[in-house]
């Protein structure tokens, strides 16, 4: 793991001279359980939890917490320890907003140059004169002490005359700050459905982000804290799985070559280069491609003990299968090392690597379009970092230190006190997504400049951090426009500035970000964010005939193969109306299944532990109806198995018109 502090000291009495909010950014998800919560990863490898970890006695989705602690350092910028309750006092401030419907509308990523060749990012509810009414503004909230109980912490805003609840501020029993997000309430005051991916008219969402601040005093001193800020994110449908280019990735890559970070030195196997590869075979959960291609004894099954032994290798026997694995992926800008060892100047052509969607990692990108183009955003790459690594791994100049005994933390309390503050970063954004930003899930394209960054991780406030819907940019956002010096991006952050550029209401776009888009070339790949939102799943009744050894073996593998379209577990069962999916996702977003890891030892033929969607519990009536409509559309043809999504405008960004 790179380190971004030095080793402690291990002197308790060194003197603290300053103090730091940590994880620097905190990600809250929404959940429809009026009271239960739990606390989100704080580990960038948590162990694995049933489902009622998830989910109330009612089968509600509980809301995601982000936990934010104050660390203490001294003069060097070593930790020291950290900050509580218990040992200094502490205020927390904190100011929730909504921004979405005030702001402009998302059409492209305004960062690259398909921009040009997108609509114009209007505002949205133009019509609408008085731009306050459309805001949500939670307000500013106070809190310290231990075990507040949040009941006079809310923050709560209007929009056009409705009240509308964006969460809540807590302590737990140490004092340090739990913040929870809204309850996943996305409307239309006048009854109007959603007809778009993205810019709903007259929709509001409780989603939200803003300022973490904290007064420290400790013996006697106030001491200078840098801030953090909290973003809250739809429901996390996977929760054990990562993207093959997380948030963490992107934005380490950006700190390195903003000079906020040093430059990685060799990779270690364990931590650069072995995620690379168990992230693609462990999508096999969430996508049926990538079960065929990358899962359970494919020939790139990455997680079987003869393909560790091979990857893990660093002497030359497996240099050249090394390279071939390495020039599987997509790389734009960076070639592998030639046979001798020396650096290969030469560049791949961008437009091969666009035109390739058989390239890793399988997954669209900021340009994407079903009719593709020559972009080389067309589809996702890895970082630089990460091409950078896998070159010196085919080279054999990594750090062999793979054990495949040896159990990572699971508990921040089992990491040592020196790299708990970079834990806490990389667990917050490992489980957060860079790919695409179409927007994107939690984030989207503006966290990839780096005037957004006080420092790594860390972004600039604003010197009022209050909403601001009264600043008038004009009638379109343009990129000149976003990111000039003194433009929404670079100028510092206010509540409300990170979300604001994301979708409206965020259920239409989890509902329209998929696979299968182009069926002419594969109903599964590419796809978009089936770590967070799958796409495919080993459902319940599968599972069980999987692990049932009384069954005959092919009987067994046809239901291990058979995967559940995700949005089949809507309440209107296995649907091809696209516009009757995405409504239906914004009351029924709970019902969806979370996909959690089930283990059956000693089963046979299939692996202890898979990967299944688990779903709470329903009427026989509605599962009965589900499976007469999933037994109707077998017979027809792939094609008209589910909605068309060609046609949709979430996947014809780049038409001009």
């Amino acid at each position: 793991m790179s380190q971004l502090f030095s080793s402690s000291s291990n002197q308790p009495e060194a003197e603290i001279v300053s103090a730091a909010i940590y994880p620097p950014i905190g990600v809250m998800r929404v959940g429809n359980s009026p009271n239960e919560f739990f606390i989100g990863p704080e580990v960038n490898q948590p162990i694995a939890q049933s489902p009622a970890f998830y989910r109330d006695a009612s089968g509600a989705l509980k809301r995601q917490a982000a936990r934010f602690r104050v660390y203490g350092f001294d003069a060097s910028g070593q930790v020291v320890k950290e900050l509580t309750a218990n040992n200094a006092s502490i205020e927390w401030s904190a100011r929730l907003a909504n921004q979405k419907a005030s702001w402009y509308e998302f059409q492209l990523a305004l960062d690259i140059p398909e921009a040009a060749e997108a609509d114009p990012s209007l505002l949205r509810n133009a019509l609408v004169k008085d731009r306050s009414t459309l805001l949500i503004d939670g307000g500013a909230n106070t809190v310290s002490g231990k075990k507040v109980d949040g009941s006079s912490t809310k923050f709560v805003g209007t929009f056009t005359g409705v009240s509308v609840y964006l969460g809540e501020m807590r302590t737990d029993d140490e004092g340090r700050l739990l913040m929870l997000g809204g309850h996943g309430k996305s409307a239309n005051p006048e009854g109007k459905p959603a007809i778009t991916f993205g810019n709903n008219e007259g929709w509001y969402d409780d989603t939200s982000d803003g300022p973490i601040t904290a007064t420290v005093h400790y013996e006697g001193k106030t001491l200078p804290v840098k801030p953090a800020w909290v973003v809250c994110a739809p429901p996390d449908y996977a929760p054990m799985q990562k993207s093959v280019r997380t948030m963490w990735d992107l934005m380490r890559d950006i700190a390195v070559e903003a000079g906020q970070l040093p430059m990685p030195g060799r990779p270690s196997f364990t931590d650069d280069i072995l995620p690379i590869f168990q992230r693609l075979t462990d999508l096999q959960w969430v996508n049926a491609g990538y079960a065929a291609g990358f899962g359970w004894n494919s020939a790139f099954d990455f997680t079987s003990e003869e393909w560790m032994k091979r990857l893990s290798d660093p002497s030359s026997t497996w240099q050249e299968a090394r390279r071939t694995l390495a020039h599987n992926f997509r790389s734009l800008d960076t070639a592998f090392s030639t046979p001798n060892g020396q650096s290969n100047t030469q560049s791949w052509d961008p437009s091969f690597a666009a035109a390739s969607p058989q390239l890793w990692p399988w997954l669209y990108g900021d340009a994407m379009s079903v009719s593709a183009t020559a972009s080389p955003r067309q589809f996702v790459s890895l970082t630089s970092l990460q091409l950078r690594a896998l070159a010196d791994w085919v080279n054999g100049n990594f750090i062999a230190d793979y054990e495949p005994h040896k159990l990572p933390p699971q508990l921040l309390e089992q990491v040592p006190l020196c790299e708990q503050p970079d834990m806490l970063t990389r667990a917050a954004m490992e489980f957060c997504l860079a790919d695409a930003f179409h927007p994107g899930c939690e984030m989207t394209w503006p966290m990839r400049t780096a005037g957004m960054y006080s420092e790594a991780f860390r972004l600039r406030h604003a010197e009022d951090t209050a909403p601001t819907h009264g600043i008038n940019y004009g009638p379109e956002m343009t990129s000149q426009i976003a990111l000039q010096i003194n433009g929404p991006i670079r100028s510092g952050q206010v509540a409300g500035g990170i979300t604001r550029w994301m979708a409206i209401p965020w259920q239409t776009d989890t509902a329209s970000c998929r696979d299968g888009y182009n069926l002419a070339y594969d109903p599964y790949l590419p796809t978009f964010w089936p770590a967070r939102v799958p796409n495919n799943m080993l459902n319940q009744a599968n599972y069980a005939k999987v692990i049932n050894e009384t069954l005959p073996l092919p009987e067994r593998q046809q239901a291990f193969n058979e995967r559940e379209f995700w949005l089949d577990d809507l309440p209107i069962g296995p649907s091809t109306d696209y516009l009757a999916q995405i409504n239906s996702m914004i009351d029924h977003f709970a019902d969806l299944a979370v996909v959690l890891p089930q283990s059956k030892a000693g089963v046979s033929h299939f692996p202890t532990v898979m990967q299944v969607g688990m779903t709470p519990d329903k009427p026989v009536q509605l599962l009965k109806a589900k499976a007469d409509k999933q037994e109707d559309l077998k017979a027809l043809p792939p094609q008209q198995r589910r909605p068309d999504l060609s046609q949709t405008d979430k996947a014809n960004r780049l038409r001009k018109r």
